[in-house]
């Protein structure tokens, strides 16, 4: 409903009788059509993020196309959603906000358990911040022109630049490549 009009035309009356039940039980679990609203993007996050969950059987490039598949899928089926929640969800409650950077720290959370490092050096973390945001804006971008760049020509373009800014980060800063196995070799010598 908040994704076809606009949130101050909607009321918990309509929400209600959207979902099929009083506007006494929706109070009963919402104190307002804004907590109900905030909880409605935390909901769409966390389906999104458990869409786009790595499969650790794969190889590591397989996992970033499966997840990248994963996310232009949800695009496909639910673009108007990621849509309006990206540009406009921040104006009608600031909690929005903090749910859409939990959302962004789980995907780097995720990339650099793909790579092996827990906590990033300054230019790679950039780097993957940056993509992100890329991921992010080339989805809206793939929304608003009706897709008419294929799926697989941005999944691919999504994946190449992936690529170019880690060898990008890992040539300004060759370290940042190794911390995590530095450690873990660190902590076997001084374990065994």
């Amino acid at each position: 409903m908040f994704a076809a009009r606009a949130y101050d035309e909607i009321s918990i009356d309509d929400i209600a009788e959207e979902a099929g039940i009083s506007k006494g039980l929706l109070y009963h679990y919402f104190q307002s059509k804004r907590e109900f609203y905030v909880e409605a993007i935390r909901a769409s996050s966390l389906h999104l993020l458990q869409l786009t969950e790595p499969d650790p059987l794969l190889p590591p490039s397989a996992r970033l196309r499966a997840a990248i598949d994963a996310h232009l899928n949800y695009i496909q089926e639910h673009g108007v959603v990621y849509q309006t929640i990206n540009n406009g969800g921040i104006s009608v409650a600031p909690e929005v906000g903090a749910i859409l950077d939990e959302h962004r720290e789980v995907v780097m959370g995720r990339v650099l358990k793909n790579l092996g490092i827990s906590k990033p050096r300054p230019v790679l973390r950039t780097a993957l911040r940056a993509w992100v945001a890329m991921v992010e804006g080339a989805s809206l971008d793939w929304i608003a022109h009706k897709q008419q760049l294929s799926r697989d020509s941005l999944r691919e373009l999504l994946v190449a630049s992936y690529v170019a800014l880690l060898d990008k980060a890992f040539k300004l800063d060759p370290d940042a490549a190794r911390v995590d196995s530095e450690k873990t070799s660190r902590r076997r010598a001084t374990s065994g």
